[in-house]
């Protein structure tokens, strides 16, 4: 008997009347929405309009749930399109499935089409949004708790996660809970770049770049602890070798980035002057309406002053006809 250990949760939907509330798309949800919020007060920061996070995100999380699914089932194909599997099944994203690599990648492409209809450059925004990214990250891998998926080896130490369900092949008992490893790697990962971000100031993508590589190295150890089904190659996971080369990758754009174009971006929105979005450029206007005022006031004076001498030369003149 564990004296220790994480309860699963009984079930992972809940129903309000007919509607259900699923935990899974819960986390999903709450986790978009932070990083939309932590990524707007970034972009602010960096100079950018408010509002300009959520109106390419509009564009970003369609594609990436879309694009998170689509790996999810190609890599895992033989769940949904084997012999007496329901193909139906690869729809039914509420049951878990969201493949991080293809999410990225398809939010990105979505994320473009917004930053490009806008005229924004696409690495600042990807600089801006890259902890919110992570925190979502942290968040969505308790759906995995709440659907009683993706856990580690068996084990005994005191935090081990009990699983309870028998459904898709899972053997009750006590397991490594991945899904919690994984979540406050995420958590480090988002502190990173906000520091090195602060540190460093990093800019044209190297950001965004760090939160992959940072990612990558979390996800290959813990993904090496999973013991669910995946297809090997030499050895080794899929989504393992998949962290290496995009690790590799993220970390060879940070060097060739930083000598190509040191420094961050001065502008990141389209027609914004330096320092205006967080309000300075009407703090400016205000103060020329305020040297403006004075001046106008004397221009008043002197124009009434002309009026009254002009009054007073036709009245002599007059007189002196009469």
């Amino acid at each position: 008997m564990e004296l220790a250990y994480i309860p699963s949760p009984s079930h992972g939907v809940l129903h309000l009347g007919p509607i259900p509330l699923r935990g899974y798309a819960f986390c999903i949800i709450i986790g978009v929405f932070v990083a939309v919020w932590l990524g707007n007060k970034r972009w602010i920061a960096r100079g950018g309009r408010p509002g300009t996070v959520a109106d390419i995100a509009v564009w970003a999380v369609p594609f990436g749930l879309v694009g998170g699914r689509l790996y999810h089932v190609i890599t895992d194909y033989e769940l949904y399109f084997s012999p007496g599997r329901d193909w139906v099944d690869a729809f039914k994203v509420w049951q878990g499935g969201l493949g991080i690599w293809g999410a990225i990648a398809l939010g990105a492409l979505g994320a473009w089409i917004g930053a490009r209809r806008r005229g924004i450059p696409m690495p600042a925004y990807a600089d801006a949004v890259a902890p919110g990214i992570a925190f979502a990250q942290a968040i969505g891998r308790w759906g995995n708790w709440f659907n009683q998926e993706l856990y580690g080896r068996e084990t005994h130490v005191p935090w081990a996660l009990h699983i309870t369900s028998s459904e898709g092949g899972r053997v009750p008992g006590y397991y490594h809970p991945t899904f919690l490893y994984e979540s406050l790697w995420c958590i480090g990962v988002a502190l990173l770049v906000i520091w090195a971000d602060r540190r460093f100031k990093l800019g044209h993508g190297r950001a965004f770049a760090l939160y992959v590589a940072a990612y990558c190295v979390g996800r290959g150890w813990i993904e090496y602890m999973r013991v669910d089904d995946a297809h090997h190659i030499l050895g080794l996971r899929l989504n393992d070798w998949t962290a290496l080369i995009v690790f590799l990758l993220a970390v060879t754009y940070i060097v060739v980035s930083s000598k190509k174009r040191p420094g961050r971006e001065a502008v990141v929105e389209p027609g914004i002057p330096d320092g205006s979005a967080d309000g300075t450029e009407g703090a400016d206007e205000a103060e020329a309406e305020d040297k403006a005022e004075p001046e106008a006031v004397e221009a008043t004076k002197a124009a009434k002053a002309a009026d009254v001498a002009e009054a007073k030369d036709e009245a002599g003149s007059a007189t002196k006809k009469s």
